[in-house]
């Protein structure tokens, strides 16, 4: 049986977060991105004070990393924030996506938040299944929401509120 471990993110993970979501940029099937990233790049999201992201490990090799950002910029938004996970390519579809967005909402509710939420493409199935296994709704279609190398892509808002935990 597979042992997935969490926990914050820490300085030493970057490498490997970068290295995740480099993966993700190359499959263009989870971010509108098209540029590789570095570890400079990834270094102040994945260790902001105020926006947590999570890595989960196995064998203590980072697998898979989930962080959040600002939402808006209005107060009345202060406790919402947007979230995005990736997982290695080699371990996906193991289990590691529920445990790793459990572990984030934990770390953004004690950071205050009430809600995460995130756009995913309308075709990337796996994902809108995990999150929905997760807690997560889908509240509805952006039509058009951007494009990527040249073609306009959907994408379908999900959402979870995380004030109450036990949800």
């Amino acid at each position: 049986m597979l042992t997935i471990h969490t926990r914050g993110a820490q300085a030493r993970d970057v490498e490997a977060i970068t290295r995740i979501y480099n993966q993700g940029i190359a499959e263009r099937t989870a971010t509108f991105e098209t540029r590789q990233r570095s570890i400079t790049d990834m270094l102040p999201s994945a260790m902001s004070p105020q926006f947590p992201c999570v890595v989960a490990t196995v064998n203590n090799a980072v697998v898979g990393f989930a962080g959040t950002s600002r939402y808006r910029e209005r107060d009345c938004y202060a406790g919402v924030a947007e979230f995005s996970i990736y997982i290695e390519r080699s371990w996906r579809g193991q289990g590691i996506g529920p445990v790793l967005m459990a572990a984030l909402c934990d770390a953004a509710h004690a950071h205050g938040y009430w809600k995460l939420l995130s756009r995913i493409f309308v075709e990337n199935v796996a994902s809108r299944r995990m999150l929905e296994r997760a807690g997560f709704r889908e509240v509805g279609i952006y039509e058009r929401h951007a494009q990527l190398e040249g073609t306009w892509r959907d994408v379908v808002i999900v959402e979870k509120r995380i004030d109450e935990i036990s949800q």
